[in-house]
């Protein structure tokens, strides 16, 4: 009988396979949480990394720049200028210029004018000479109208769509004339004050349905200011001379009449700030009250800055910063002797001397400080954040800050 060989059996026990079972789906565990945290450690670096440089780029100042373009500048040291829906305006006594950032002609519009001033909001502007008769009515294509007043003008205040208002005066008697942007008379009359009354500024709405009049008043010994609003909507045809509302305010002069919306209104004091509020019948929503003289008071459509004396140097001053809703965004000192104060484009603030310039930010920071060899006229900021237009005298320069 052939011999039959034994088969070897093993037996394995099953704890010694769940062991290793387990021991396996704890490595795999392990490299899973290791490949987590690296993961992990990396995007936070990263993103520690991004942070750093975003608030490197925050604070930094600038001190120097790099020139892209340069454009020789042959205008007079008369010649102003302006930005208009992103491109440049250039205006003097003897026309208006209107250029793109390269300095390629878009339009131009030849006048002679004793002492031209502008208006301009949003895609339209106008240009009137003051104590003259004239007034051309521009949009980004060119001129869309003219006026030629009978009465020397004393201000104007242009709609967004083109509609303007004229305050004019002869013999002591102050007249309000409103006309379309091809420069047809829409409406008008005498503006009807006490003797001793004079108005001091008038702006029209975007919408060119409310127009505010400030008028100032010495009758009683002291002065004082009336803030008048009309409606030419149907909600002012029910009131007399179309006038819904009117606010009087004692010891107060008030220059300047702002609408930097439809249904907002500011208005600067010698010695109060006061906003209104209301899409119809424009009402006071508050009164800032400034407890120091003034220097400077600039703003744009978000944003309002005063300037006071700091001290008793005269260079050193003290600058506030408020949104249009009147919330106290910045307060900051700062020493330089300085012509003028504005807000750029992109809502930083320009400051500006005959050579020298200085730039801040919303936060505060000082982002850029420069003295020129040649005489500073005007800045523009760029598409992004390090590039500016400088007009300098006999030169336009595109750069970039570093």
């Amino acid at each position: 009988m052939a011999d039959i060989r034994k088969q070897k059996f093993y037996t394995v026990e099953t704890g010694t396979v769940k062991t290793k079972t387990d021991e396996f789906e704890r490595k795999i565990r392990a490299h899973r949480k290791k490949i987590a945290i690296v993961t992990a450690s990396v995007a936070m670096i990263l993103a520690v990394l991004v942070i750093a440089v975003g608030l490197y780029y925050i604070f930094r100042e600038y001190r120097s720049f790099a020139v892209r373009s340069q454009i020789e500048r042959n205008d007079s040291k008369a010649t102003k200028y302006e930005s208009f829906a992103g491109n440049i305006l250039r205006y003097n006594n003897d026309g208006a210029f209107y250029l793109d950032t390269s300095d390629n002609p878009i339009w131009n519009q030849a006048f002679e004018m004793q002492e031209p001033v502008v208006d301009i909001r949003k895609n339209y502007m106008a240009v009137a000479d003051l104590y003259g008769n004239q007034v051309y009515i521009m949009d980004t294509a060119g001129t869309q109208g003219s006026i030629k007043t009978n009465k020397p003008i004393e201000a104007i205040s242009i709609a967004a769509q083109g509609t303007i208002a004229v305050l004019a005066q002869q013999d002591g008697i102050s007249y309000l004339e409103l006309y379309n942007k091809s420069g047809d008379n829409l409406a008008g009359g005498q503006i009807h004050v006490t003797n001793s009354g004079y108005p001091l500024d008038i702006a029209l709405s975007d919408d060119a349905t409310k127009l505010a009049v400030s008028i100032l008043d010495i009758s009683k010994g002291a002065a004082q200011t009336t803030i008048s609003f009309y409606n030419f909507a149907s909600v002012g045809q029910n009131e007399i001379d179309n006038m819904v509302g009117s606010y009087t305010y004692a010891d107060t002069v008030v220059p300047e009449l702002a609408f930097t919306s439809n249904s907002r209104l500011v208005a600067f004091g010698d010695n109060k700030v006061i906003r209104f509020e209301g899409a119809q019948k424009p009402e006071e929503a508050q009164v800032i009250k400034l407890e120091k003289e003034v220097k400077s008071i600039f703003y744009d459509n978000d944003y309002f800055g005063l300037v006071y004396h700091n001290g008793d140097s005269a260079d050193s001053h003290n600058m506030q910063i408020y949104h249009m809703d009147g919330t106290l965004l910045l307060e900051r000192d700062f020493t330089m002797p300085y012509r003028n104060i504005e807000f750029l484009g992109n809502h930083e603030i320009c400051i500006r001397d005959e050579f020298e310039c200085a730039i801040y930010t919303l936060r505060g920071v000082k982002k850029f400080t420069y003295k020129f060899d040649n005489a500073l006229y005007k800045i523009f900021s760029g598409k992004t954040g390090r590039r500016y237009t400088f007009i300098l005298d006999g030169v336009m320069e595109q750069v970039k800050l570093k």
